[in-house]
């Protein structure tokens, strides 16, 4: 890619497009193509068709995606693998068909099988039963690897697949429904200390609700209150969590400086696998974070766990020696990330 190369960001809006946005006009970028989801809808085939043959971008950064915590994905499964599967076989289909030079895809490390051996290496892909609850989401994302493989094989085109993580950052989803493990606890963990303290005001402007009762009772259904935070699962599972920015970087990495080639050994029989794991190499339980970003905080309430919920998969730790191999290594340790992320959801 050079400086004014026409680059189509899918997703700009959201935790993983918004970090690539900042990242490429950071780095001089200054033509770049985005669209908001009212404005193009991913889903519909012959919008995306129109919209490449109007555009025609060189580079695409595939990272539109319909996401969600555990909660989300389980409840709303046809959602998930309708929805990402159309938004990627919509954008890598064209732009294969208007010869764009290179796409990266963005999936996510619940690809790998449940039980799959720590850390999880690109070849584990495939080799056993997924975890149930985002299982629709994680069959979308493995079709669009798949996807990419097969056109780069058939077609001679230049699809890469990464792999991110548990990401983090500006502009991440707080919904206490919908939301990830990481913003979701420092979303109830924020309320609960502010209704500890009796900052009723705050808590209103934050949950939208004209009364403090409604407030709380709304609050006591995810398990938020004065003197406490209820947390699904027994604390025990471990996850593996890496900065927005970070990731941004890492992919733009990619894009300007490896091609498809690069993703697996030369002379190979079978080309499978190709994806990159991006990601830290190191993990954190879920009780070890709650504590780090109670502690952040400043919330003097309890921690409870309902071991009555689910737990997902006990661990989730990608191996990056492939990622490392290629160049790049990560730089935000999580502590520091947390406390940025912590001061920008209150200022937003």
């Amino acid at each position: 890619m050079n400086k004014n190369s026409k680059i189509y960001i899918a997703g700009h809006r959201g935790l993983v497009g918004s970090a690539l946005l900042e990242n490429l006009q950071q780095k001089g970028y200054t033509n770049i193509v985005t669209r908001t989801h009212k404005e193009l809808d991913l889903t519909n085939q012959s919008k995306v068709a129109e919209f490449f043959k109007s555009e025609e971008p060189e580079y695409v950064f595939l990272a539109a995606a319909k996401v969600g915590g555990i909660v989300a994905n389980n409840v709303y499964r046809g959602d998930f693998i309708y929805a990402n599967m159309m938004i990627q076989n919509n954008v890598i289909h064209q732009s294969y068909k208007h010869n764009v030079k290179k796409l990266l895809f963005l999936g996510s490390t619940c690809i790998y099988p449940k039980n799959a051996p720590q850390p999880m290496k690109e070849d584990y892909l495939l080799t056993d039963t997924l975890e149930y609850t985002n299982e629709p989401y994680a069959i979308a994302k493995i079709a669009g690897i798949k996807m990419c493989e097969s056109y780069n094989l058939q077609y001679g085109t230049n699809f890469i697949s990464v792999m991110p993580t548990n990401l983090y950052g500006p502009n991440d989803n707080f919904d206490l429904e919908k939301s990830h493990v990481l913003p979701a606890l420092i979303r109830k963990i924020h309320l609960a200390k502010l209704l500890h303290e009796n900052q009723y005001d705050e808590v209103l402007s934050d949950t939208g609700f004209s009364s403090i009762e409604e407030a709380k009772t709304y609050l006591s259904s995810f398990g938020v209150s004065d003197s406490g935070v209820e947390i699904w699962g027994s604390g025990k599972p471990r996850r593996e969590f890496l900065w927005s920015k970070d990731m941004a970087d890492a992919c733009v990495f990619i894009m300007e400086n490896r091609d498809f080639k690069d993703t697996f050994s030369e002379g190979s029989k079978e080309i499978r696998n190709t994806h990159i794991n991006i990601g830290t190499g190191e993990d954190i339980s879920i009780k070890e974070l709650a504590e780090t970003i109670k502690t952040i905080i400043g919330f003097e309430g309890e921690l409870h766990y309902n071991t009555n919920k689910p737990d997902g998969t006990l661990r989730k730790l990608t191996d990056v020696s492939k990622l490392k191999a290629l160049g790049w290594t990560y730089k935000m340790n999580l502590e520091n990330g947390i406390k940025e992320m912590y001061d920008w959801y209150r200022n937003k």
